[in-house]
């Protein structure tokens, strides 16, 4: 598989959706700030990392697929659950890979600010992808039932979405 970036999700989506996330996004920003200024900026950096816009995007994601499933009259709760749910599985690999980035910088900060996040950020990116291709490419499922054919490679717990 090839990660590739691709714009045509930006076409089903309404205005009021991303404002919704603009919004959460904004408070969630105002709100670390105003925790910062109050407690110093470790704890604030604990908040920097919360997830706003994660509960508007996973609401939006199951709203998208049910509608996109009723309008080829089927009922598509479920396949928006699914959708959801895989969402909220890529948003833990990518924490796993934001707390590798914290710790890489706050190692080398104080010594070389340039080089702490030339670091971070490669430490980021190896963490991302190698968790992104261990969940991809694990031997099992928690499907109960499932069963695997032997040699085929089991892509997680929800079928594929698309």
């Amino acid at each position: 598989m090839i990660v590739k970036i691709s714009t045509s999700s930006l076409d089903h989506g309404r205005v009021y959706e991303y404002l919704i996330r603009f919004v959460l996004g904004g408070a969630a920003t105002v709100v670390t700030g105003i925790i910062s200024n109050r407690f110093g900026p470790f704890i604030g950096g604990l908040f920097l990392a919360l997830p706003a816009i994660f509960c508007a995007s996973a609401t939006l994601i199951e709203e998208h697929e049910a509608r996109r499933k009723h309008r080829a009259g089927l009922h598509g709760q479920r396949r928006g659950q699914q959708a959801a749910a895989l969402d909220a599985a890529g948003a833990a690999v990518g924490s796993i890979g934001m707390l590798a980035f914290a710790i890489g910088f706050s190692l080398l900060a104080e010594r070389n600010a340039t080089a702490a996040f030339v670091t971070a950020l490669a430490a980021w990116c190896m963490v991302s992808i190698g968790t992104w291709w261990l969940w991809r490419h694990r031997g099992t499922t928690l499907r109960p039932g499932r069963t695997e054919k032997p040699g085929q490679l089991s892509r997680g717990p929800f079928p594929r979405i698309g």
